[in-house]
């Protein structure tokens, strides 16, 4: 199985850059499944290190062979869900990911894995939108 690492990858650009949406530290189990390479169905368990509307940092209790782009199913333990530091997407259950950047692990690091979450921009959107809606009215 051939691995890729990602972190030998260009600087990402300074301060100036703005996210489409804001990074928040977290510290919450969850759980990741796909398929792999010969169509056998993987599982690990990751704790969840940050989070935003689009896209969550995870790192891995044991090393995963898990290639860029893999789709995978993302899920917090069911009893976290509902903390009220979660965007919405994510208290919903699954949902499909896409692994963009793998971090191997080191002495003193486990492997990290960033996913973008396959959520529809628009539906963030709107649901932002609502939120400043009800926010002006009261």
């Amino acid at each position: 199985m051939k691995h890729i690492w990602t972190d030998e990858l260009p600087k990402r650009p300074g301060p100036t850059t703005t996210r489409a949406a804001e990074r928040k530290p977290i510290a919450l189990p969850a759980r990741l499944t796909w398929k792999d390479q010969r169509g056998m169905t993987r599982f690990a368990t990751v704790v969840t290190k940050n989070v935003s509307e689009y896209g969550v940092y995870v790192e891995c209790q044991s090393p995963v062979s898990i290639p860029l782009f893999r789709l995978v199913q993302f899920q917090l333990e069911r009893d976290v869900r509902s903390t009220d530091a979660l965007p919405e997407s994510l208290q919903q259950g699954r949902i499909l990911s896409a692994v963009y950047r793998v971090s191997p692990p080191s002495s003193t690091n486990p492997q990290g894995l960033a996913l973008r979450l396959m959520v529809d921009p628009r539906r963030a959107a709107t649901s932002a939108s609502a939120s400043s809606a009800q926010v002006l009215a009261s």
